[in-house]
């Protein structure tokens, strides 16, 4: 008999899994915009068909897209396995816009898409294609759960999918086959058998580690002291609450920024630090703008948090599936008028969080909750997500190439992504750069900021005085 495949998750991955609730939903995902003359077909609509197969004959590069969750029996921890019941077309979807479609109707649709959980029974992703929108553009709406992907990870995927020049050339699909699914008693059997091998390679390495102990002992009091200063840093207590922390609902609302990332660069260039720090000093201003004009609330002595996900991906990591991020904790600056000193309280705080390891104390948290049984562990999540909430808001920022890409023959021109609002948290900032403009996609809970719109332009006037000041 064929042996059977199956491939666990790592623990940081299941997290995100454990995490998930019925308004706490752990997808993420983007809205990308397109020119539509290249694959417009003579009755006026997008070559759909021709999209599908380029898509098809990309598969053989993500094999994750074809693998659905299973459970070992007795500790359900969740593995990868096949989906021997896998559909291409409940995956890549097809939809339009009433013609001419708007932006705003866009946007209200990617609000609804991603207001829906991902089916656990299959392949954790959807691709929404959507014709119809002004402007000879149409767009795609991408959806994929985050136990499968973080957001380095993810550039190096679409580069599977999108090329650096038109093309009109398509991949044929590959003749794929399922490999054997487990039985229940198979996967206990096999997972009890890598935890005694995995307990005997640590025992045989023990003497490597009496051999290599000066080496050891000082990487393990750095990951220590990182330990106890991400500890320090916030993790254990609760971030003032706002207008923006509500109980949150199921339902999305989305809405986009576009901000061009030379005018960032200025800033960086004139007074030091980094683009990232351009956008936590952005959103600083902006939450500081939007709290006390559209919701009269006193901003002086606000302890608001973000947590800015990090990526502790190598190298040699590039381009697999699954995540290699931690998670920095920083407090803004919302208290302070002048866009200045946002910027330079900001860049003091990053500077910090560099010198004392927080990344790595982060990533080590994960290491040490491994251990951790699937059941246990989702209690823990969601006990810290909801009783402590030590983060006001979580905002992404990835770096993407600076030149075009293509699908197919039709040029990408925007990006807007997306991350997932945790529990008490009415809006998530992520942002990508590319091509020469940093793409902003705001995720809102749908009856919490019904006024995103407001929250946008904050955006635009936060980072328009922040560029302002520093040229000034």
């Amino acid at each position: 008999m064929v042996a059977p495949f199956y491939e666990p998750l790592s623990y940081l991955d299941a997290s995100f899994l454990a995490l998930e609730t019925r308004t706490t939903h752990m997808h993420v995902g983007s809205v990308i915009l397109f020119e539509a003359g290249p694959l417009r077909r003579e009755d006026g609509g997008i070559d759909v068909d021709r999209i599908k197969a380029h898509i098809a004959g990309k598969l053989k590069y993500v094999p994750r897209y074809r693998q659905r969750l299973g459970y070992v029996p007795y500790n359900r921890h969740p593995v990868w396995i096949d989906d021997d019941s896998f559909n291409f077309d409940y995956h890549v979807r097809h939809t339009s816009l009433p013609r001419p479609g708007s932006d705003a109707q866009l946007k209200a649709l990617a609000g609804r898409v991603f207001s829906q959980q991902l089916d656990r029974s299959k392949p954790l992703w959807e691709l929404w294609v959507v014709e119809g929108l002004e402007g000879d553009r149409f767009a795609m709406i991408a959806k994929v759960h985050h136990c499968m992907i973080d957001g380095l990870s993810g550039v190096d995927l679409t580069t599977v999918m999108f090329g650096l020049a038109p093309s009109s050339e398509i991949e044929p699909a590959d003749d794929w086959k399922p490999r054997r699914v487990p039985t229940p008693a198979e996967l206990a059997v096999a997972e009890l058998a890598r935890t005694a091998r995995r307990l005997a390679d640590q025992v045989q390495g023990l003497g490597d580690m009496v051999r290599e102990g000066g080496r050891l002992v000082e990487g393990a009091l750095r990951r220590l002291a990182a330990v106890g200063s991400t500890l320090s840093s916030g993790w254990l207590t609760p971030a003032d609450r706002t207008p923006l922390n509500p109980e949150i609902g199921p339902n999305r609302r989305f809405e986009w920024v576009d901000l061009p990332l030379d005018a960032a660069k200025s800033v960086k260039n004139q007074r030091g630090g980094t683009v990232n720090d351009v956008v936590l000093a952005t959103v600083a201003g902006a939450v500081r703008t939007f709290l006390e004009e559209e919701r009269d609330f006193g901003c002086d002595d606000l302890d608001f948090r973000v947590m800015a996900p990090v990526s502790v991906r190598s190298p040699r990591e590039r381009g697999r599936m699954g995540n290699r991020v931690a998670m920095w904790l920083v407090p803004l600056p919302v208290s302070e008028p002048d866009p200045l000193t946002r910027y330079e309280k900001v860049k003091a705080q990053t500077a910090k969080l560099k010198r004392t390891d927080q990344a790595l104390g982060a990533a080590t948290l994960v290491e040490l909750s491994s251990g951790t049984p699937i059941p246990l562990l989702s209690m823990a999540n969601r006990l810290v997500a909801n009783t402590v909430r030590p983060f006001n808001m979580t905002v992404t920022n990835v770096p993407g190439p600076q030149f075009p890409m293509y699908l197919l023959e039709s040029r990408m021109l925007a990006t807007y992504p997306i991350v997932p609002l945790w529990a008490q948290h009415g809006l998530g900032v992520a942002l990508f750069s590319y091509d020469g403009t940093l793409w902003w996609g705001l995720n809102a809970d749908y009856d919490a900021v019904p006024d995103v719109d407001r929250f946008a332009e904050a955006v635009r006037r936060s980072f328009g005085e922040l560029v302002d000041a520093a040229a000034g």
